[in-house]
């Protein structure tokens, strides 16, 4: 079974559970952060990927992290742990907040500018995006000085390109037909 097919059972089954508690959010919020920590601290990543390291202190390691989380949330990471998948963490984070986006009706859109956008642009082109999709849009925000203007938009797998840069290029292949 691929890893982010198992990234994906364990994300769903957390959701359930989330959701019989009352709880969806909240472990979105504490998933992602561990997931967060993992990405940003490789030594994090070694000691829960050591075999020197017994499963039990793995474990330990994890709870205590999210000492404030409810007991369930806990033992689903002790659970994680014992199974040997603490490395599929951050891909169960993204399966996970995939899983609440679509209950939220809400899409994460990557939005690629050629110069800092300011608080009044940042937010024309998130309700211009969420009024053509008809969903809500959790932008993340990227410079590129290199597309020269226009804006590139990755919602999921389509990739909506109005950058100057593409039209110079699509203007250049007219040109030389």
């Amino acid at each position: 079974m691929r890893a982010e097919s198992i990234a994906l059972n364990y994300a769903e089954a957390l959701f359930e559970l989330g959701e019989k508690k009352g709880h969806t959010t909240d472990y979105a919020e504490w998933l992602d952060g561990i997931a967060g920590a993992m990405t940003a601290s490789p030594r994090a990543t070694a000691v829960l990927m050591s075999p020197k390291v017994t499963k039990a202190a793995k474990s330990r390691l994890l709870t205590e992290t999210v000492a404030d989380a409810p007991e369930e949330f806990r033992l689903f990471l002790s659970a994680v742990v014992r199974r040997g998948r603490q490395g599929l963490l951050p891909a169960m984070a993204r399966a996970y907040m995939g899983l609440l986006d679509i209950k939220l009706n809400r899409v994460r859109a990557g939005i690629t500018l050629a110069r800092e956008p300011d608080a009044r642009l940042r937010e024309q082109i998130r309700a211009a995006l969420e009024a053509r999709i008809g969903k809500e849009v959790v932008p993340t925000w990227e410079v590129d000085p290199e597309i020269l203007g226009g804006i590139v938009v990755r919602l999921g797998d389509r990739v909506l390109d109005g950058s100057v840069k593409r039209r110079i290029t699509r203007l250049r292949r007219q040109l030389v037909r």
